[in-house]
């Protein structure tokens, strides 16, 4: 990969020297085409570099749903042990102990179920893992190509 350094007057704005449209009438038609390939390169490894964050981000919301989702669900398994725990009172005694047990069984199987569906939600809103953002502003970018070619 060859690099070129730029001398002369600083680039505007528009990423171009001042007196950019006068370079670009000295120039021939291989060097006008050199550089239209530079900037569509720049430009492709741009939006590759930014969609390759995006879908990284979207994975990591992803496992943190799913994490949470798995707390949730480990809660739940704590509450049916406490069911179990509480059959066993009830065969053992009359009533307040298993009464106790089968209040708390109940208590965390509700507060799991909340749990796992909030990770639940967090894991499906991170889905498909595709750069959404990334996408639209390509598309932008091909939008500005066909409109300047017109």
């Amino acid at each position: 990969m060859t690099h070129t350094h730029h001398t002369g007057p600083s680039p505007d704005r528009s990423g171009e020297p001042p007196d950019a449209a006068r370079q670009v009438d000295d120039l021939s038609t291989v060097q006008l085409v050199e550089r239209l390939t530079d900037q569509v390169k720049a430009l492709v490894q741009t939006e590759v570099r930014h969609g390759i964050v995006e879908v990284k981000d979207k994975g990591a919301r992803f496992g943190v749903g799913a994490g949470v989702s798995g707390a949730g669900l480990l809660i739940v398994l704590y509450g049916l042990g406490a069911l179990v725990g509480a059959a066993v009172l009830a065969l053992a005694t009359v009533l307040d102990p298993w009464l106790a047990a089968l209040l708390v069984a109940v208590v965390l199987i509700a507060v799991g179920g909340v749990v796992a569906a909030v990770g639940g939600q967090r894991a499906k809103d991170a889905l498909p893992p595709t750069p959404d953002d990334t996408t639209r502003s390509v598309r932008r970018d091909v939008d500005t190509v066909k409109e300047g070619l017109r």
